[in-house]
């Protein structure tokens, strides 16, 4: 059995290591390709009193689709490329049970607001990733939250976003 199998059976199943390189290389010459494509727009040659607004990320952009292209032929073409599986799906399911709830985190800032919604993500996550007491979860969630409140809204007097409904509004902040 291989050190990260995790499910006992010794066989792993999932997507090569070779080919999710080869996937974020494509992504790096795409951006590459945009940004390319956007210093061009912007004058990436050299003007009458310098260099344009796109000079030097057109080379940039060079840059990355060139690394892309060294990262992408051997992903595919190597003799040596890596053909082991560079996740399965327990693994996966252990980095989604932390990014789904991120995402979700980082959209309700956009309504309820970073303290309240870091209030909610807190909470919810020792409740069900970590298995803590409601009780204990919430407090903790609270404090953190009443901790930053202060620091940042009373005694730096920097407002963080309150989000579109701004559910702390009744504080006067």
């Amino acid at each position: 059995m291989e050190p990260n199998d995790l499910s006992g059976t010794g066989q792993r199943s999932g997507v090569a290591t070779n080919v999710i390189e080869a996937i974020v290389a494509f992504l790096i010459m795409v951006l590459g390709a945009v940004v390319i494509q956007g210093s061009w727009a912007l004058g990436s040659g050299w003007t009458s009193d310098g260099p344009g607004a796109g000079y030097f990320p057109f080379y940039i952009g060079i840059i990355l689709c060139i690394s892309g292209a060294g990262i992408m032929i051997p992903a595919l073409f190597g003799k040596n490329r890596n053909t082991e599986i560079f996740v399965d799906s327990v693994q996966l399911k252990r980095v989604l049970s932390v990014l789904l709830p991120a995402l979700v985190y980082v959209l309700a800032v956009q309504f309820i607001g970073l303290y309240v919604a870091s209030a909610l993500y807190i909470a919810l996550f020792m409740i069900i990733l970590g298995k803590y007491s409601r009780v204990k979860s919430v407090i903790t969630a609270l404090a953190v939250n009443v901790l930053f409140f202060f620091m940042f809204e009373v005694w730096f007097k920097v407002p963080l976003f309150k989000g579109q409904f701004d559910l702390l509004s009744f504080l006067g902040y």
